[in-house]
């Protein structure tokens, strides 16, 4: 079977109990949103909360002859095992925006070479204030969903054995 991407997992920071966001960015350069959605050779998903952000994966797409639609489920999947709610990007298929919103992550078209940490400036400056439109939704989602995992008796952070599989992954 061959391997058509290459994690990079970083173990999160303890939260400091702040609202955060966990969002994506579509690029090629790891600095800037460059790429659409469906093609994009990489994404970086951090945790944003108002004081601080960390890389928690870096998600590399090799390159494969494959129909971008066919791609969909497994970059939709990367996101939703983080519960990302946000990817920005350059462009977005209609089908790929229906599916992102499904999964509740919200696609969020920029313009070409907008720079990964001014986006992420922007977000704390958000938190810090009033949050507004999907922010305001996302923070409400994922609150809840925190909730959950405590009453279920879950962890709110990824599996550890997240490290366990980036150690056996062959890069």
């Amino acid at each position: 079977m061959l391997n058509t991407r290459r994690k990079l997992s970083v173990e999160p920071k303890p939260s400091n109990g702040e609202p955060n966001l966990i969002v994506a960015f579509a690029t090629q350069d790891r600095r800037h949103v460059d790429q659409h959605f469906g093609s994009a050779r990489c994404v970086m998903i951090y945790n944003v909360d108002a004081t601080q952000w960390s890389l928690l994966e870096a998600v590399e797409y090799c390159s494969v002859d494959e129909d971008r639609h066919a791609k969909l489920p497994t970059r939709i999947s990367d996101l939703s095992e983080l519960n990302c709610s946000a990817i920005f990007c350059n462009a977005c298929g209609v089908s790929a925006i229906r599916q992102l919103l499904e999964n509740g992550i919200n696609p969020i078209k920029v313009h070409l070479d907008t720079d990964i940490h001014s986006l992420i400036s922007g977000l704390q400056q958000q938190l810090l204030g009033e949050p507004m439109g999907w922010v305001k939704r996302a923070l409400k989602a994922h609150s809840g969903l925190q909730g959950q995992k405590r009453n279920q008796g879950e962890r709110p952070t990824p599996d550890s054995d997240r490290l366990s599989q980036l150690m056996d992954e062959e890069w």
